[in-house]
């Protein structure tokens, strides 16, 4: 689709904007909207959100493992047919921006944006305020973390088209972005679908006559490898995504800032489980990019033993309902969602180990999911960095999209 540009533009004045058709208007935020504050928990509808990358379940009051708080002397708000916008105020590298429908409870880490006059198109103004989130965010630099505060929010301007162009603007950007969100859940859905057939692997061995329950210390190994932690090193840290994401890496850290806890040294083959959110399936394989990365004493690693169990056969049982099963019943605790993992507990458990021909099939289909997921992956952000691109474009004047619309 070839869009044309508007036929005369001005200087913005403003350093992320650049110039704006001539006959749009620049006005402080202050003049248009109400910035409200949430209150002391969260509890957020997944299907709700919309965030500036894409459609996919984010919750107010996140935490690295996508949990939500509890629902504890909330904040409602209740925006009804029209829509709210709604931001996150702290955190600004995980700043995210949503229009909502319905009644909600939020955080006070968030703001809850309200228009001021029937004048304002809620639709066009969840994605012309999006540029602005994604310059403040990029601003700031990757160790530091900052609020979006609603002092901040009022003195912004940002352009403000007539009512018609907001229009026209919001049904081209909700058809263009519904097809690359489609593109994307497609691809979301390929890594699903190979997930699945795995699982479905390892739990059809459960039937067989030659699958063996047999103490998981008795086929695996417990590694441990101290690091010396001399002030003149630097580390690179590893955490543990849940429901199966995988392995992350932590900013690099002198070894005066990693505090009194134990690490170890992580390398490529080994199972890393977390200590505290096993239970949510943080469990996950180290790769090549892993290797010589640390965790602390509260990530166990384990192996499988050689020639009676494959460290990746470990990672898909514990993918699956049984394994799920096991984490569960060996992490305890009722300190909200950490709960820690008895590990000593868990090893005494008996674990079915499927024939050596199964455990082969299914190592097998982790090495092509990983091929399959990393171009997957590739293809996930090309279409993000082309979503973003193309309502930078439509709601900074870039583009003319009246007519498409």
């Amino acid at each position: 689709m070839k869009l044309k540009s508007y036929p005369a533009y001005k200087n913005s004045g403003i350093l992320w904007l650049g110039e704006i058709p001539a006959h749009w208007n620049i006005e402080k935020n202050a003049h248009h909207f109400d910035a409200k504050k949430g209150g002391n928990a969260a509890q957020l509808t997944k299907e709700f959100c919309t965030t500036i990358e894409g459609k996919y379940p984010v919750y107010s009051g996140q935490t690295e493992n996508d949990g939500v708080m509890s629902n504890i002397d909330k904040f409602e708000f209740d925006a009804g047919d029209r829509g709210y916008l709604f931001s996150t105020t702290v955190g600004a590298k995980a700043m995210t921006l949503m229009h909502l429908k319905g009644r909600f409870s939020l955080s006070q880490n968030c703001l809850v944006i309200v228009p001021k006059s029937e004048e304002i198109s809620v639709r066009y103004f969840y994605y012309s305020l999006q540029p602005l989130f994604i310059f403040e965010r990029d601003l700031i630099p990757e160790h530091m973390q900052a609020s979006f505060r609603m002092e901040d929010f009022y003195q912004y301007r940002i352009p403000f088209p007539t009512k018609q162009e907001q229009a026209n603007i919001a049904n081209f950007l909700d058809l263009e972005t519904s097809k690359l969100d489609a593109l994307i859940s497609k691809q979301e859905q390929l890594i699903d679908r190979f997930n699945e057939r795995i699982i479905a692997t390892v739990m059809g061995a459960l039937l067989s006559t030659e699958t063996q329950y047999i103490r998981l210390a008795h086929v695996c190994e417990v590694i441990s490898r101290p690091v010396n932690q001399s002030s003149e090193n630097a580390f690179t840290r590893l955490g543990v995504l849940n429901r199966g994401r995988g392995l992350f890496k932590r900013e690099e850290t002198d070894s005066e800032d990693m505090g009194d806890s134990d690490f170890f040294w992580v390398k490529n083959g080994d199972l890393v489980l977390s200590g505290q959110f096993a239970w949510e399936g943080s469990v996950a394989m180290a790769n090549d990019e892993h290797e010589d990365c640390v965790v602390s004493h509260r990530f166990p690693i384990i192996k499988g033993k050689p020639g009676v169990v494959l460290t990746e056969y470990l990672l898909a049982l514990f993918m699956t309902s049984h394994g799920d099963f096991l984490l569960n019943e060996n992490s305890r605790g009722s300190a909200g969602r950490n709960r820690p993992l008895n590990m000593s507990l868990l090893l005494k458990e008996k674990i079915p180990i499927a024939s050596m021909a199964v455990q082969n099939e299914v190592s097998n289909l982790l090495r092509l999911q990983k091929k399959l997921k990393d171009k997957a992956l590739i293809q996930i952000d090309l279409l993000k960095e082309h979503r973003t691109a193309l309502i930078s474009a439509a709601v900074t004047g870039k583009i003319d999209v009246r007519e498409a619309a």
